[in-house]
């Protein structure tokens, strides 16, 4: 599971460091695309199909809301190697995309991680910290039993 945040720099040529935490866990091909939130997803090769399908949610249909997610994230998506040092290259469309500066957070998000700008996820945690209560209260009605 992937898990923690983790704070960086993107070096010269868009090049940053995946904590070494992630990198046993996304194996040797990562994909890096467009995710919701302004933000990067990193994900291992393998588990980007799974990860769409929980999406949608497993629906085979080709339905417009589908068919959109399908365009996000896919037609962004780069198959990325990491270097010796683990180091990738972030692609100038996705570092524009997530308003990438020099300093980054990788997140651990369970089945993925997540690249944010830091301003941006330091705004957002704040947040989320301060309405916490409410989503698990709303999370609790939705799906409790």
């Amino acid at each position: 599971m992937l898990l923690g945040t983790y704070p960086t720099k993107i070096l010269a040529g868009r090049r940053v460091a995946v904590p070494s935490a992630f990198r046993s866990q996304l194996g040797e091909t990562y994909i890096l695309a467009r995710w919701y939130e302004e933000c990067l997803v990193l994900v291992n090769k393998s588990l980007l199909s799974a990860l769409l399908t929980r999406i949608t949610g497993g629906d085979k249909s080709i339905v417009e809301p589908i068919r959109l997610t399908e365009h996000f994230i896919f037609a962004s998506a780069y198959e990325v190697l990491p270097d010796e040092q683990g180091r990738i290259v972030i692609p100038e469309r996705l570092a524009n995309y997530a308003k990438l500066t020099e300093q980054v957070y990788f997140l651990g998000v369970g089945d993925r991680v997540e690249i944010w700008n830091k301003e941006v996820w330091d705004e957002k945690e704040s947040v989320v910290a301060k309405n916490a209560a409410e989503y698990i209260e709303q999370l609790s009605k939705k799906y409790g039993k």
